[in-house]
């Protein structure tokens, strides 16, 4: 198919620059802007007036719950949701069921993908330790090969340092990304609020600050000695963002992620014990939402993600301790980063690049830009339109969300992934 988008404000988030101009595609390349190339014949014209047009967005940790848990969400519901909200890439960690240890269960993954029509590109986040137990090494290789696209043991301890450390020399030997959510098991305990005066008026067991930042300490040690790349996801903490800032002028090679909630919400926010508000790691404080915000400013966490985990309304209706974490954060995604924008925290194409071409290259994907021989995946928004949130009208399974009655501005009125129109507001 090719198809002629005209008239749209692209948002370039590589030069940070947005101009009224077309995009020609044709199959599943982008193959001219601004210009058409010769003989360029469109099947379908899509009039992109009043809007912005940006390249599909890369959620670099989005759980989809299948293979495993499929009463809470599955292949064929989350990638709806997500080409709905324009996500054309996501990023799927290991820790599903079966573990993703080996090469059957991402071509099981694929495969179910392939049955749901392919409506987004899916890549799979392979374990360093069989069934995440921490002892002994997968067959990375193996896994690279069958195409995972980088490493990691999700929430999961190691049962040594030293078996971290030969994961990691494994990992750079293969020359793939390691991601690491830091996390010490000991002091996070059967913690679930951030440690301060919140849990303590609500009688909360708690998580500390060194939970994450004892835990960081150590990464960061192993990263020097092994040399791996890494990748920290979903930092939550000032003093993790002070560690990662230093790290990254040391010359370590280092990048970082924070979900999209941290940057919106705090300890205060969990009300009198609102399950809809309980992550790991847990919502944080005033002064650490703010560094999260100023590291995402100058460039210490590179992108955002929205740690999708859908569930069902069982899971968040027990006592605050008991209840899962996790939210729903595929419909939330896009209209929450339009909101940083809109507070001018950042430029349009600055916010943009943090869920784009910076996750990409991070990955390693082809994904998050709008240029000649790129990949046509591409979202079309009307920055106009309202959004009021409510879990019960989300695309996802899962409609657990800690944003139930915000207002937001701007909807995803079309979608294309490789160049075919997946979503269509209208239709």
């Amino acid at each position: 198919m090719s198809i002629h988008i005209k008239n749209g404000l692209v948002i370039d988030p590589i030069n940070l620059n947005q101009t009224q101009t077309d995009i020609y595609v044709d199959r599943n390349l982008i193959v001219g802007i601004g210009t058409p190339p010769d003989d360029f014949k469109a099947d379908q014209t899509i009039d992109a007036s009043s809007q912005w047009v940006i390249p599909g967005l890369v959620d670099c940790q989005a759980r989809l719950r299948e293979p495993g848990e499929v009463h809470k969400g599955t292949i064929e519901s989350e990638t709806l949701a997500a080409i709905a909200n324009g996500i054309t890439s996501l990023c799927i960690p290991p820790d599903t069921q079966p573990v993703i240890d080996n090469t059957a269960v991402v071509e099981l993954i694929q495969h179910s993908n392939s049955k749901a029509g392919n409506r987004c590109h899916i890549y799979t986040i392979g374990a360093l330790s069989q069934k995440l137990e921490g002892e002994h090494l997968t067959n990375m290789a193996g896994l690279k090969s069958s195409g995972c696209i980088a490493f990691s043991n999700a929430n999961h301890s190691f049962s040594s340092n030293l078996v971290q450390r030969r994961a990691m020399e494994y990992a750079a030997g293969q020359q793939m990304l390691v991601i690491i959510q830091p996390r010490d098991a000991d002091l996070y305990g059967n913690g679930c609020a951030h440690e301060g005066a919140v849990s303590t008026r609500l009688g909360l067991p708690s998580i500390p600050e060194a939970a994450e930042t004892a835990a960081l300490a150590k990464d960061i040690e192993l990263i020097a000695q092994t040399g791996a790349r890494t990748h920290f996801g979903q930092i939550s903490c000032e003093r993790s963002v002070d560690m990662i800032r230093q790290a990254k002028a040391n010359g370590l090679p280092i990048t970082a992620d924070c979900t999209m909630h941290q940057l919106f919400l705090t300890d205060h926010d969990i009300g009198e014990f609102d399950t809809s508000k309980l992550t790991i790691p847990p919502l944080r404080s005033q002064l650490d939402r703010q560094a999260l915000r100023n590291g995402l400013v100058d460039g210490t966490i590179d992108c955002v993600c929205s740690d999708h985990q859908p569930h069902e309304i069982d899971a968040k209706l027990c006592p605050f301790p008991s209840a899962e974490p996790g939210i729903s954060g595929l419909d939330t995604l896009l209209p929450l980063a339009l909101r940083l924008a809109e507070e001018g925290l950042m430029s349009l194409p600055e916010v943009i690049a943090r869920l784009t071409v910076n996750p990409a290259k991070i990955m390693g994907i082809p994904a998050g830009t709008i240029a000649i021989g790129e990949l046509a995946d591409i979202c079309i928004i009307d920055p106009d339109a309202h959004y009021y949130c409510r879990g019960r009208d989300f695309v996802s399974k899962g409609k657990n969300t800690p944003f139930e009655g915000w207002d937001f501005n701007g909807c995803v009125t079309k979608t294309i992934v490789a160049g075919e129109i997946v979503y269509n507001h209208d239709s």
